[in-house]
């Protein structure tokens, strides 16, 4: 295949950097060919049927936190792979939705790891609650959702 040359500014370059997957873009050419011709990842109205809309009311940090569990209970994604569909479909960075679930709860990504297991799920559950009080509908109805 014929390459050709371009130019880009240091904020494509950055963004290109964040978008790339490890193990799986080995040049900004394969992130390019990843989201622009395979773009169904990072196109909201593909967005998985198990995800439910939040209201406006609801933290970005407690939907994404909530979008990845879904997505790790209900499609049987790993952590890692459930954090990078919630960052595509929200345009954002995976760090910034690792950001949401650790940092923000004060855990590291092998404690969120146990906490979906199904005999911490509970515990995650009264972690989200304690953490978003306001809340506490949504958590439920969300764990409500994936028990049954």
């Amino acid at each position: 295949m014929k390459m050709y040359k371009i130019e880009i500014d240091e904020e494509v370059y950055n963004l290109l950097k964040e978008k790339a997957e490890p193990f799986v873009d080995i040049d900004p050419n394969s992130v390019l060919r990843r989201l622009l011709l395979n773009n169904s990842k990072t196109n909201k109205a593909d967005k998985p049927n198990v995800l439910p809309e939040f209201p406006a009311s609801v933290p970005h940090a407690l939907a994404e936190t909530l979008e990845m569990i879904i997505l790790v209970k209900k499609e049987g994604c790993s952590r890692v792979e459930a954090t990078h569909k919630v960052a595509d479909i929200r345009r954002i960075s995976t760090q910034a939705v690792l950001d949401k679930y650790c940092r923000q709860l004060n855990k590291r990504a092998y404690e969120i790891d146990e906490l979906l297991t199904t005999a911490k799920l509970d515990e995650f559950k009264a972690l989200l609650v304690t953490k978003y009080p306001y809340h506490k509908a949504t958590v439920e109805r969300i764990f409500d959702d994936i028990s049954a």
